[in-house]
Formats: C-alpha cells, structure tokens, sequence
C-alpha cells in the first residue's frame, strides 16, 4: 500500500482546522492509501535563527506574531480566564491523542525533515489557509522541503488572501509550478494559480465538505453539551457591531447566548458577551454545540460548514473588511456562490434575515455535485503516487 506524507495542520488551537483534518484522512484511508501525518519541529539553531531573521521583512509574519504576543500578555492579566483558556488548550491537544493515531516520528530540523521524505511514496498538503503569505518563509506547507522525484498533491489548499503581496508572487509560482495536482478551496485562489502560472486548476470543497451529517454523525458522537435552547455565537474576529446584532435577536427571540471566547483574539468586551461561555471543550463538543443550536451566528469558515451540513437557521458576518488587504473573507464568498447561500450574509436586519428558511434541498443537491467532483479530484490526484 503506498504511504502518503500529510503536510496539514493538526495541532493548531482551532476547531475547523481540527476537523478538516479528521475529514482529510479518513476520506485518504477510505480511497485504499496509507498515511502519516508529519511532523515537523523547528531546530532553533544559530543558523535557523539568523536564517528566520529575513521573516521579520514578511508584514503578515510579523503582524500575525505580534497579535500573538498582545494576546497573551492581556489574558496574563485577567487570571480566571488564562486558567479556563489553559484547560480548553489542554482540550486541544487531546482531541490530537485521540483522533490522530498516524503521526509520524518528530523531524527535528529542516535537514532531518528532508532526510525524512524517504519514507513515503508521495505528498499531500491541505486543506486550510496553509498558503497564507506569513507562512512562504516555512518552506513546509508549500512542500519546498520536498525532493522533485516525489509526486506532490495540494487538496483544497487556501491562500487566504484576494492578493499576493508583489514580492511573493515569483517565489509563490516557483512552488506552484513544483506541485503535479493542484486544486484550491476558493474561486480567488483558482484565478491566483492561473494568473501566476498559467494554468487551470479546480476549485474543490473543503475536506468537512466531502462527508454529510450522517457521515459526521458516525465520526462524533452525539453529546448534549447545553440543555436549555440557545444561539451560538462563534466569533473570532473583533467586531464589536456583531455582539451587539447578537444581543439584539437574544432580546428578540428570548434565547441565550452561547459563545467560545478569546480563540483568536482577546476581545474585552467578550468578557461581558454571552449567557453561557465555553472554555472546557474539544472538537466534538464544537460539531454538538452547532448541531443543537436554535440559530447560528458566526465569522467563521468552519463555523459556516457545520450550520449548512446541519440545516441550520445561520448568518455568517464578515470578519474582516472588503477593502483590508487583509481581509480572508473570499474563502466564505466561495462557500455561499458555490451554494447559493448568499443571502446568508449579513446585511443588517438580523431577525428577519435568520428566521428566513433556507431550500436545503437545493443547497444539498449543489453540494452533492461539488462533493463528488471533489472526491473525483482527490482520487485521481492520489493515482498520480
């Protein structure tokens, strides 16, 4: 059986990537292939350190490093919360220990990484924001560290952005142009690849796409996590307008508020935010929560994911702004034109846009066709190894 080397990101403190990779391989394992999930842990060598230096020219390096550090000295100050978010990054790293049994030994270092390609048949990198222009510098994600013999695959791969900054753009088609089958996850980033390089590639739905709910239904197990009726609120981002929509249909509707706060940012309104504040959960308490939601409110890709595979009255608001060069709003815009879900937006008037219901039959019907393109993609993509 020819063994797969997975360039995904599994450990990170996020629910959707999480679950992506879970999707990714079982949906591997299930068209007949071995795999490992590798894993790379940075030697922080002289030579590594003055090498990573030239990261510190790369802006959306060091503003994502700095949000980081900013995150962490706030929460620092609040004792309670850094506790509770001690214990939900506890969760995290045992939803790892259970569900991703095939990791690979540790590859310390960059040359140890590459020695380390001997022992598989073939790459595959995906899903995610993996091409994110902070991460060019990694060499990982972009399967650089990968000899030409080996076949190179990227499933659903997300640049993030409607843009490359000017000064990737050759270095980002040099790596283009190594991979033998490329697909995207976003309709920008199939015209990214063909304004680089030329060529036509296709636009597949992301790997928690490739199952239905009685497929994940089999995958997690069904949990009552809140009793009483409630609103989830996912929020990520710092938008403060979207708490107050929120509080606005809880006082209209009469139903709590449940949020996960201060995942990505420290939001210090947050503290404030929300009947019901999760901190003790994992992966499958996010799907349960989203399952038994009366509405979905959320800036969330995966967020969005699990309310359309479950049928669920959600708005999705943006989190970032059209206008930011920033702004990975294109990975939703993809979601709700493929789907035909774009009236699920939000553009003001939240009570009357979420009671509205949704023709999930036709969504279902769009998603079925997308699945199994998808699904076509990646097993003829796996052939090539």
């Amino acid at each position: 059986m020819k063994k797969v080397g997975l360039c995904v990101c599994y450990d990170t403190k996020n629910y959707g990537s999480q679950l992506q990779v879970l999707a990714t391989i079982k949906k591997v394992a299930e068209l007949g292939y071995d795999y490992e999930i590798i894993r790379y842990k940075k030697k922080f060598t002289l030579p590594f350190i003055l090498k990573s230096l030239t990261r510190l020219a790369n802006p959306y390096f060091v503003r994502i490093k700095i949000n980081g550090i900013r995150k962490k000295i706030v929460i620092s100050k609040y004792p309670e919360i850094k506790k509770q978010v001690n214990i939900r990054n506890k969760r995290f790293y045992e939803f790892v220990e259970q569900y991703f049994e095939k990791l690979s030994v540790p590859y310390y270092g960059y040359n140890e990484l590459v020695q380390g390609t001997k022992n598989y048949d073939g790459f595959l990198v995906g899903s995610d924001q993996l091409w994110l222009p902070s991460n060019m510098g990694s060499k990982f994600y972009n399967l650089l560290f990968v000899p030409e013999k080996y076949p190179k695959i990227a499933y659903a791969t997300s640049f993030g952005v409607s843009q490359i900054p000017w000064y990737q753009k050759r270095r980002t088609k040099n790596y283009l142009n190594r991979f033998n089958r490329i697909s995207t996850r976003e309709i920008r980033g199939s015209e990214i690849i063909k304004e680089l390089t030329g060529k036509n590639v296709e636009v597949v739905c992301d790997p928690t796409l490739l199952f239905d709910s009685r497929e994940w239904d089999k995958m997690i197990p069904h949990k009552q996590v809140i009793k009483e009726s409630y609103i989830f609120c996912y929020f990520l981002g710092t938008n403060i307008k979207h708490r107050d929509v929120a509080n606005e249909l809880s006082k209209k509707t009469g139903l709590q508020i449940v949020s996960i706060p201060f995942l990505d940012n420290f939001v210090k309104e947050d503290l404030n935010f929300g009947n019901i504040k999760l901190f003790d959960i994992d992966a499958v308490d996010f799907v349960n929560i989203i399952r038994n939601a009366e509405f979905v409110l959320t800036d969330s890709f995966h967020g969005s994911v699990f309310s359309i595979l479950y049928h669920k009255k959600f708005i999705t608001f943006n989190r970032f702004s059209n206008e930011s060069k920033n702004s990975r709003n294109s990975r939703i815009d993809s979601l709700c034109k493929l789907l035909g879900l774009e009236q699920r937006r939000y553009s003001g008037d939240i009570y009357n846009s979420i009671i509205k219901d949704i023709d999930y039959n036709a969504v279902d019907m769009k998603l079925e066709k997308l699945r199994v393109n998808s699904e076509k993609y990646l097993r003829e993509a796996l052939e090539e190894i």
